[in-house]
């Protein structure tokens, strides 16, 4: 599948000053500084003044009185990534890399975003989307084994919107199924609970640098403790990492597809991270997918377009010049 082309264009010289969205005040919001901290530095290395600034009560005066050519957002977590933001942005007429407020809200929800992709023919785990008040109302031993009835073992669970892994835990009982819905339902109040694929865990980037989506190499991820959660993503030398991933040519190729489809599906822009796991059999199903990829050290965002042969900073730049070209209202 072709790669994203990077071209120098001497429009980019226009490019001068970006805003970078960064922190929140979600449980993501030291990974998003981590990201935000990244993204700019990058930008200066190119000589494109990157303040970076929070989503707090000073931001609506900043983008009124010295408004940027373009708004980076590297928010993790609801507002940053529920189109809150991008709504506030766009109130504001300021032009801003990532996906739209209604793409945003839809790929937030995860089992609305299962759905979806689910239509445009994308495999994903069999789950079910459970609220808290139905295991206070129904019965939770009753409800807890109708679950591990249908689906079996062993599972997942998830909250319903949220990244960076907290308060997904995997499952191999029905009595370890309660403690995990207790930790899901600590960050959100509605659970996803699926079954739990084995395979190889990939991370499938797209980025647009003009000539439409393009799908960056898959990441494989390998964890040392076998999950991959909070501290195996972002503690250096927890998680090992290959780019490209090792995988078929075959499922790398189903992979880019689909992770192209769900962008596309999900009236995604710019930039986004598709979550994958690919069986024993080498067919790939879909996780979730992210419209603000983390951008840190350990992120797989960075790795893939390194993969691709590409260099961050301009791939980062080129994002910013081709939003502050999108027209205002």
């Amino acid at each position: 599948m072709a790669q994203p082309e990077q071209k120098e264009d001497e429009n980019v010289a226009d490019l001068d000053r970006v805003l970078v969205l960064a922190g929140g005040m979600s449980p993501e919001h030291e990974v998003s500084v981590r990201s935000g901290r990244r993204v700019a530095e990058s930008l200066r290395r190119l000589d494109v003044e990157a303040q970076v600034a929070d989503a707090d009560a000073q931001l609506l005066a900043t983008l009124a009185t010295d408004p940027p050519q373009a708004v980076f957002p590297v928010l993790h977590g609801a507002s940053g990534e529920d189109g809150a933001i991008r709504e506030i942005l766009e109130l504001n007429n300021i032009p801003y890399v990532g996906a739209p407020p209604q793409a945003c809200r839809v790929a937030f929800a995860k089992p609305t975003a299962k759905s979806l992709v689910a239509e445009h023919g994308i495999a994903t785990p069999r789950g079910v989307t459970l609220p808290k008040s139905a295991f206070h109302d129904l019965g939770a031993p009753a409800l807890l084994d109708r679950i591990v009835g249908a689906l079996g073992t062993p599972l997942f669970v998830k909250p319903d919107q949220g990244g960076s892994a907290f308060g997904a835990t995997p499952v191999d009982s029905v009595e370890s199924l309660s403690a995990a819905l207790v930790s899901c339902f600590a960050y959100s109040d509605s659970a996803l609970i699926e079954e739990r694929v084995q395979g190889t865990e990939i991370a499938v980037g797209v980025v647009d640098l003009g000539e439409g989506p393009s799908a960056l190499p898959p990441v494989e991820i390998v964890p040392d403790g076998g999950v991959y959660d909070y501290a195996a993503r972002y503690t250096p030398g927890r998680t090992e990492f290959f780019s490209p991933a090792r995988i078929s040519t075959e499922a790398f190729q189903a992979a880019t597809r689909t992770a192209l489809t769900a962008h596309r599906a999900l009236g995604l822009r710019d930039i986004s991270r598709t979550d994958l796991i690919v069986d024993s059999a080498g067919s790939v199903r879909f996780l979730e997918v992210n419209v603000a990829p983390g951008m840190t050290e350990t992120s797989t965002f960075p790795q893939a377009v390194a993969a691709a042969e590409l260099d961050f900073a301009v791939v980062c730049r080129e994002l910013a010049h081709r939003a502050s070209q999108r027209l205002r209202g």
